[in-house]
């Protein structure tokens, strides 16, 4: 039985250190995992960009000074139709309102949006 047990440990340390010499076997990672999906093309942090489209109010939190709008592409910036939270000032929320349609402009840095302007879209 030891004579057994001593073969079989010997044949599973074995195994277990050809495995470990197996790289080519080894997932490969990306790069960058930031630069895959559909968000790739936004901006890194630091390079203040512009952009703008349409959307719908889903959320306004005044205290906060955050307006999340569901909002179409935004093909200045590469992004693709998305719900996204913003900064604003307060007097820029005045007047506006959940399920409200508007038009806005933002100033993206790579990690965060302000809007710069903000109004009710005619349709």
């Amino acid at each position: 039985m030891n004579k057994t047990l001593m073969m079989a440990s010997s044949l599973a340390l074995m195994a277990s250190l050809a495995a470990c010499n197996k790289q080519e076997d080894a997932p490969k990672h990306a790069e960058s995992s930031a630069a895959s999906g559909p968000m790739a093309n936004m901006p890194m942090a630091g390079q203040m960009m512009h952009g703008m489209a349409a959307g719908t109010v889903t959320a306004i939190d005044p205290a906060e000074g955050t307006i999340t709008l569901d909002h179409g592409a935004m093909s200045n910036l590469g992004w693709p139709a998305m719900t996204m939270g913003f900064t604003a000032k307060p007097e820029q929320l005045s007047g506006i309102k959940v399920g409200d349609k508007v038009d806005f402009e933002i100033d993206w840095d790579g990690k965060a949006g302000a809007i710069t302007k903000i109004a009710k879209s005619g349709s």
